[in-house]
Formats: structure tokens, sequence, C-alpha cells
């Protein structure tokens, strides 16, 4: 099977697999597990912040995050194709005790400036107090779009007038700096604090980091251990995130040039529009025929995808996809057109 699902489906390789099997450990809890201490060390470096924390998931990165901004009561601003607001359980609403507001996410994944500035709540005792954005970059539900740094420091200038803070889901930062050229730090710059997935592109098998300030940071740790994200000899998959960040950022730009190819050849055929993919995240609107019945062609074919609506199919490139790979699942789905009606 050609596995083009998700960039979560990676497996670690040989050396990742030696670097965590010869990892330090200790206990985290306790705050003594050396390459998790390193791994957090390194993950705030690289993103500019003072202090980062490692947590089992993504979803995990984000609500803590989110909790430690935030009050109950409290409303968050964010988007109608966030990951926050569509894929994470509602853990916001149903642990943290805020409010939601859905803003249009634009084709790019960004927000409109004007209706983020009318979404804040005057200060009024009937009002939810308005008091974090949400921002995605790159932008899962939009194509995995890159969110220009224009847009970032647009809408992270009118949060601080408008006394917001901000949070940024990185989940995929590392996609956003390949195709923006620009490093993570730099897209982070303005946000009090953000999160990125080393179990997405960067090939590990499980992890998130959440960076930000010192002070927040210590405050996320509580909030980790409420929800009971305290690990402890737990270096040993901190290791993989240090392997990961040293060895498979540079190499994020040939997941891109793939996915660039894989949706060139998934135009030729009239069922197919995709997308015209910015990093690794294809998505192909369907015009003839169904989602379930393609993706069940694919399946018999030996190439794996998943749907994205009702009309929509999403293919993601990763570190255990190659070039030839994809050529090859081209022509495996080239096989399975006359397995579906026109």
């Amino acid at each position: 099977m050609i596995d083009l699902r998700s960039d979560t489906v990676t497996k670690p390789g040989e050396a990742m697999r030696r670097a965590m099997a010869e990892a330090e450990v200790g206990d985290d809890v306790f705050g003594d597990d050396p390459t998790i201490n390193r791994l957090e060390a390194r993950a705030a470096e690289l993103l500019g912040k003072e202090a980062a924390l490692f947590v089992p998931s993504g979803t995990m990165a984000n609500l803590v995050g989110v909790l430690t901004h935030t009050r109950p009561g409290d409303e968050i601003v964010l988007g109608d194709e966030s990951h926050i607001f569509n894929y994470e359980v509602g853990g916001a609403a149903r642990i943290g005790g805020l409010q939601t507001h859905p803003l249009r996410n634009r084709p790019d994944g960004s927000l409109d400036a004007g209706e983020v500035a009318a979404a804040v709540r005057d200060d009024n005792i009937h009002n939810p107090v308005t008091s974090l954005l949400a921002l995605e970059n790159t932008h899962n539900r939009c194509g995995g779009a890159a969110v220009s740094i224009e847009q970032m420091d647009a809408l992270t200038a009118l949060a601080r007038e408008k006394r917001m803070r901000v949070h940024l889901d990185g989940a995929r930062i590392f996609n956003a700096q390949a195709a923006l050229v620009l490093p993570a730090a730099r897209i982070a710059r303005d946000c009090d604090s953000v999160s990125f997935c080393l179990s997405k592109g960067l090939g590990c098998p499980v992890g998130s980091l959440l960076c930000g300030p010192r002070d927040y940071i210590v405050e996320a740790r509580r909030n980790r251990k409420m929800l009971g994200g305290g690990m402890r000899q737990a270096g040993i998959l901190a290791a993989a995130g240090l392997y990961a960040l040293e060895h498979h950022i540079d190499r994020m730009a040939d997941d891109h040039a793939n996915a660039r190819r894989l949706a060139e050849g998934l135009r030729r055929h009239d069922a197919f529009v995709p997308n015209d993919p910015q990093t690794n995240i294809v998505v192909v609107e369907v015009a003839r025929g169904t989602v379930g019945g393609w993706l069940k062609a694919f399946r018999e074919a030996g190439v794996l995808a998943v749907g994205f609506g009702p009309a929509r199919i999403r293919m993601v490139t990763h570190l255990d996809v190659s070039a030839a790979d994809i050529e090859d699942a081209l022509g495996r789905i080239n096989g399975a057109m006359a397995a579906v009606p026109a």
C-alpha cells in the first residue's frame, strides 16, 4: 500500500529507533528527564520562545495552550475551518468552559481582519471577554495553505490592539517554514504561544510541543498534569523528536514537490479537481463519482486516501513516500479509473 491518508502514518526509521533505544531518561513530572529537557530547550530555540513543554499530542498542546491563556466563560475567536474548532472534540468548551466564535476562513487559511475586529466584544457586563485569537499555519482544511507573513503580522497586530492574546496552532509550522522560506520563529514571532507536532511531517511516532514565555509554560505544565499528560520516562519519545528536529526539517521541501507532482497527475483526469498545493496536502474535489467509490477503487489499487467532506478527498505526502512512490501511486490510480463508472 502507498499510504497517503496523512503524514501521521510515518514509522520511525532505524536511526530514529536507535536514538530512542539509547535515550537517557528520568522522571519528567519531577523535571529530571534530560532528553525531554533538551528537546524542550531546542523547540523553544527554534520557535523563538523562552520555554517549551512536551505533550503527547497536538490536540493536548492546543488545549493546554488555550486553557493557559483564558478563564472559563471567555470567548475565543478562531476560523470555522480550524483544527481546534473541527477536530478536537469541543475540548475548549467542555473542559475549558470557553465559548468559541468561529469566523470564515479565507482560501489562503487566513481570517479577515475586519471580521476579527467586529467579533471582539465590547467591554460590557453582558458579554463574555474576547481574550484569545487562535490561528493555524499551515492550514489543514484550507489545503495545507501556508498563511503569509503579511497576514500573520496583520492579525497579530490587530490582536494586540484589541488586547487579545494569540495562540498559533503550528502543527505543521515547519512545512510553513519551507513554503514561505522564513524561519518558524519569524512566523510565530508575534504569537504569545505556538504548538507544533512531532508526529506529522517530522516523522516521529508520538508527541507535540507547546512553546511560549517561561511563566506561561510553568502554568501550562500544571494544565498538562490536570489533563493526564504528565509522563514519566518519556525521554524515549523525546529522543525521536530531537532526531527529527536535526534531520527531518530541511527535507520537507521534498514532500511539497511530491504533492505538486501528485496534484499534477490527478488533474489529468476529468473526475478530479485538485488544489495547487503549497505544502504537503492535496485536496481533491470529486467532479465525477463519489468519494466513497473513489476511495474504494484507490484502496483496491493499493493507494490509501481519506474523505475530506461530502465531495473532497485528502492525500498527504510525507517522508515515507518517495518521488518514485508518487509516480507508482499515479499509475495505480490510472488503473483504478476503469473501476468507477463515468
